[in-house]
C-alpha cells in the first residue's frame, strides 16, 4: 500500500505542480549528508510517521457472496493508516523554495482525498476513498522540531502530509452452508382451538404415546369428596382413550361407595 500512496503522489504532483519543469520528486531522508548532496532542484517527502487512524476503525463482519448471492465467508473490514510526509523543496534561492511551497499547499488544498482516476493496484481495486489532509497541527505527542531533530538537520519550511491509506490484509472466516428448502421452518401466529376441546388436532389434556396422563381438577361432588378426571393413553400409538372419575373419601372421613 505505501509504494502504491507514492507512486499516486509523485504523479500527481509532476501533473500539476511541476508541469514540465526539471524538478524532481524524491522520497529520501533529509538529513544533514543528504541536503549536503543536493545540486539540483526538487521536492523531497519524506514518511516519517506510521500509525493507526483509529477514528476510522469499524467493528463486526463484511460479508463476502457468490454467484447465488450467498454468504461464503466473512472477514474484518479494512483498517486504515495514517501515513505522515513531510514536504520539503529544495532549490538554490530561498524564495524559490516559498513559491514552489505555495504551489504544492493549493494542489493539495484542493483535493480531500487522493483522486480516484490515479489509483492503482490495491488502491484501486478495493474502491475506497484514500482521506489526505494538509498542514494540520502535529499531534501533541510530535512537533516537527523533533523530527529535524531526529534528522540531524537544520529546521527548514515543510508542509505536512498525512494520508489515510485502507489496509484489507486480514483473516477471513468461511461461513456454513445456507439452510436448503428442505431445512426447519417456523410459523408464529394463533393456534386454533376445535369445538372438541383440542387445539390443532391435540388434545388438551392428556399425553403423547411415552408420557405420563395430566390430571384436569373437577369439582367437588354432592358427598363432599375430591372428584378427579383423569384421561389415559391406552396405546402407544394413539389408540382409543377412556375417561374415568376416581372420588376421593368424603371431608368427614366416612367413606362411601362411588356405585351407592
Amino acid at each position: 500500500m505505501i509504494h502504491e500512496v507514492d507512486d499516486v503522489l509523485r504523479s500527481l504532483i509532476r501533473a500539476e505542480v511541476l508541469g514540465g519543469s526539471r524538478f524532481t520528486v524524491v522520497f529520501d531522508a533529509p538529513t544533514r549528508e543528504w541536503a549536503a548532496k543536493v545540486n539540483a532542484p526538487m521536492v523531497n517527502l519524506y514518511l516519517y510517521d506510521i500509525r493507526e487512524d483509529m477514528r476510522r476503525r469499524e467493528r463486526g463482519l463484511h460479508n463476502e457472496y457468490d454467484g447465488r448471492g450467498a454468504v461464503v465467508a466473512r472477514r474484518r473490514p479494512p483498517r486504515y493508516f495514517k501515513l505522515s510526509y513531510l514536504i520539503t523543496a529544495w532549490t538554490k534561492r530561498p524564495e524559490d523554495e516559498h513559491r514552489l511551497l505555495s504551489s504544492l499547499l493549493g494542489c493539495l488544498l484542493a483535493y480531500e482525498a487522493l483522486p480516484p482516476e490515479r489509483l492503482t493496484g490495491s488502491l484501486a481495486e478495493i474502491g475506497a476513498a484514500v482521506p489526505m489532509s494538509i498542514a494540520l497541527p502535529p499531534p501533541e505527542d510530535r512537533s516537527f522540531a523533533d523530527v529535524w531533530s531526529a534528522l540531524g538537520g537544520e529546521l527548514k519550511p515543510s508542509l505536512d502530509l498525512v494520508v489515510s491509506v485502507p489496509v484489507t490484509a486480514s483473516p477471513t472466516y468461511p461461513a456454513g452452508p445456507p439452510v436448503g428448502d428442505d431445512g426447519l421452518r417456523a410459523r408464529f401466529g394463533d393456534v386454533p382451538r376445535s369445538p372438541e376441546g383440542s387445539r390443532d388436532g391435540l388434545p388438551v389434556y392428556g399425553s403423547r404415546p411415552g408420557r405420563p396422563a395430566r390430571e384436569e381438577p373437577a369439582a367437588p361432588d354432592s358427598r363432599r369428596g375430591l372428584a378427579l378426571r383423569i384421561t389415559e393413553n391406552r396405546a402407544a400409538d394413539g389408540g382409543s382413550r377412556e375417561a374415568r372419575t376416581v372420588t376421593g373419601p368424603p371431608a368427614d372421613g366416612t367413606a362411601k361407595d362411588p356405585t351407592a
